[in-house]
């Protein structure tokens, strides 16, 4: 990102004409660099990806997996530190209901309704059982309860504390501003969104699902999403990164032809974009701010080009920050917030989810529908892949495992690329979602899983079909 900041530039770019907002002088220079050098460090921690130790990442990745390896074995302690503390706290706020400031951090992360208290005792109850190896098979299995505890909140507890802290630079500095100018007519026409969701979508390509939708609950709870516009960017734009597809392709066995798996579910997932948002549920949501009011002006003044008001809304963001200590409080309000109140969500819903996918024939009962399409769309093996399409709803890589033992490349081809198009597992992502102020519930949740999944069968059949 390489801007000429010249001072024949500044009466174009620099003028308050527009906005007053807009720095002019030493000022717009000052904030000018603050964008540029802000932004190249959210570019370079959650987009850029590269080739390290043997596997693509992102420079986030590395810090994720460099603080995993340091904390090791002791992160199952931090963890029943924090579900319990979660759910601890969050009952003596119910039960002496102190008389605390609105803006108080320990009303934020404990001064929750019932139905989030009752997912923080399950979320407790559950992480005990697995810790100590007491109760049910249905919860503590390796399959079940181990998934959640030993595999998934592992790599999330390092991944949130770098990725939140850090988020600003990729949101709060003008590189959203800028993106979201110059992707604005573009994402208007096929998406029906804002440009600066562009970044989103980045974010969750080279990143992970969860650090997409980490900046989707920032941005709409600042109300520069409506709810419409949120509902479908966590639900469309929430894709697994490029690093963990191929995870998934090595699991269920067609790793040999990854770049026709990754570029189909890339196709398959541009599809689905444009579509998701014309149809119910998602185009029946309001566009409705959660302050009440859109803080989003994408216009671009007839005296600009379109580039011209991208930097001058990039910079003119990046002036009205506040200190860098003033952001990192901020950012660590929002960690304790994440940490306390989805942590113990993702054990309470994905112990659960798994539970039900290993010890119970739900799974089955809600694929036999499924069934007689696969068998139309030519799939070989269709009784089998159903139900592995179906739990994806719980986890995003139970079909790989599930998948991995049907004989068809083929199909085991469409059964993983539907698993990472499908988007929504209850496990991480429809956990962050419910935990959101993004209105939106299980049903319609469960809704969007089915439609994305039938588009995405179409879609991928279709290519497979011509791959083998």
């Amino acid at each position: 990102m390489t801007v000429n900041i010249t001072k024949s530039q500044q009466p174009v770019l620099g003028t308050n004409a527009v906005d007053p907002r807009t720095p002019q002088g030493e000022k717009w220079r000052a904030s000018m660099w603050k964008f540029m050098l802000f932004s190249a460090l959210g570019i370079a921690l959650f987009i850029i990806p590269f080739q390290w130790d043997g596997k693509v990442t992102i420079l986030l990745g590395v810090l994720t997996d460099t603080l995993q390896g340091l904390i090791g074995g002791y992160v199952a302690y931090v963890v029943l530190g924090i579900v319990t503390t979660s759910f601890v706290g969050a009952l003596a706020m119910k039960v002496l209901r102190p008389n605390l400031p609105e803006d108080s951090l320990l009303k934020s992360m404990f001064d929750v309704d019932w139905f989030w208290l009752a997912a923080r005792f399950l979320g407790t109850l559950f992480i005990w059982m697995i810790f100590l190896q007491i109760g049910p098979e249905f919860i503590i299995n390796r399959n079940t309860g181990g998934v959640i505890f030993e595999d998934l909140v592992p790599i999330l507890i390092p991944l949130f504390f770098f990725a939140i802290l850090s988020l600003p630079f990729l949101t709060d500095f003008g590189l959203m501003e800028f993106l979201g100018t110059l992707a604005s007519k573009m994402f208007v026409k096929l998406f029906k969104l804002p440009g600066r969701s562009a970044v989103d979508a980045m974010s969750s390509w080279f990143g992970a699902a969860s650090i997409g939708l980490l900046v989707t609950m920032q941005e709409y709870d600042k109300s520069f999403y409506s709810q419409r516009e949120a509902a479908i960017i966590a639900t469309t734009f929430s894709v697994t990164s490029i690093a963990f597809t191929y995870v998934v392709a090595k699991t269920i066995g067609v790793d040999n032809n990854f770049v026709f798996f990754y570029l189909t579910i890339a196709l398959t997932g541009f599809i689905a974009a444009i579509i998701m948002p014309r149809i119910p549920p998602l185009s029946l949501k309001p566009d409705t701010y959660h302050s009440g009011k859109c803080m989003l002006d994408e216009e671009i003044p007839a005296q600009y080009s379109t580039y011209q008001w991208a930097i001058n809304r990039a910079v003119t963001r990046a002036h009205s920050m506040p200190s860098l200590g003033s952001v990192f409080k901020n950012s660590l309000k929002n960690l304790f917030d994440i940490y306390f109140g989805l942590i113990p969500v993702i054990f309470a819903i994905g112990v659960l989810g798994l539970g039900l996918a290993e010890y119970t024939p739900v799974f089955d009962w809600l694929a036999t529908p499924l069934v007689p399409l696969l068998e139309l769309l030519r799939i070989p093996e269709a009784a089998d892949a159903a139900p592995a399409m179906i739990m994806g709803f719980a986890d995003m890589y139970l079909p790989a495992l599930v998948g991995q033992s049907i004989e068809s490349e083929m199909t085991r081809f469409i059964v993983g690329a539907a698993s990472i198009t499908q988007i929504i597992y209850m496990s991480e992502v429809g956990a962050l979602i419910l935990k959101s102020n993004i209105k939106l519930n299980v049903l319609e949740l469960f809704i969007i899983f089915i439609i994305r999944t039938l588009i995405s069968l179409v879609v991928i059949t279709s290519i497979a079909h011509l791959l083998y």
